[in-house]
């Protein structure tokens, strides 16, 4: 037995750890929108000591794959997240044909989303990334509501875009709370209360990873109707 730790300890070093601090970590590209969604799944991918980064990709409004308002802050993000960060444009029609000529190019081993309930968002990353060779994580997938009020304990998120009967202007810029939650689970008809599906958008101004808080400064808010956005006018590092 100690003979054998030996012949262990003079193959690793000294100490016999240190082979698995040279195990290669996975790569994973978080398709990332600045929202709740995204943001606590790059959160849970660092948790499993991955190599994270960050892709954004700027579509056009009502988009049913990425999010619209706002999104141009994720740079803000990955700066007090310390976090590698790519953004691309792209059009509603040819958006996921730019997300995998980007990929193609990147050296990854795995795509992480944020999709809860959205079979439409999972199913079509699923198939990039296998056309790809990539793995996926999808680690927020059939979540529920208390999973959302843990979410809303360990991170500061903005409401951003309002689209469901029972949402008005008031829920605009607002701090998105565990409580509001319940009050989202008794509305008739009822919504889906992670704001999934166009119902609704988040930004994240703090996050368990952030080295520092976003202080959103100002606010230019629009509402029309059943449905309004958020936009972020002025924001900083606090």
């Amino acid at each position: 037995m100690v003979r054998r730790y030996l012949r262990k300890v003079e193959s690793e070093g000294s100490n016999p750890s240190t082979s698995k601090a040279r195990k290669k970590r996975l790569k994973v590209a978080v398709l990332f929108s600045g929202g709740k969604d995204s943001t606590y799944t790059a959160y849970l991918m660092l948790k499993k000591h991955f190599q994270v980064v960050l892709v954004s990709v700027i579509s056009e409004k009502y988009s049913l794959m990425f999010h619209y308002p706002n999104i141009k802050w994720c740079k803000l993000q990955a700066k007090v997240a310390g976090l590698k960060h790519y953004v691309l444009k792209a059009k509603k029609e040819n958006e996921l044909e730019v997300l995998k000529n980007f990929l193609k190019k990147l050296k990854i081993d795995a795509i992480a989303a944020g999709a809860i309930y959205s079979t439409y968002q999972k199913s079509r990353i699923e198939k990039l990334a296998k056309e790809l060779g990539l793995k996926t994580f999808f680690p927020l997938w059939q979540k529920k509501p208390d999973f959302l009020k843990k979410m809303l304990k360990e991170m500061e998120v903005y409401i951003t875009a309002v689209a469901a009967e029972g949402l008005d202007k008031t829920y605009l810029a607002k701090r998105f709370l565990p409580e509001d939650v319940d009050k989202f689970l008794k509305l008739n008809p009822p919504i889906n209360v992670f704001l999934e599906g166009g119902e609704g958008e988040t930004f994240v101004a703090y996050a368990p990873f952030f080295k520092k808080k976003i202080k959103i400064l100002k606010w230019k808010k629009y509402f029309s109707k059943t449905s309004g956005f958020a936009y972020i006018a002025k924001a900083t590092i606090a």
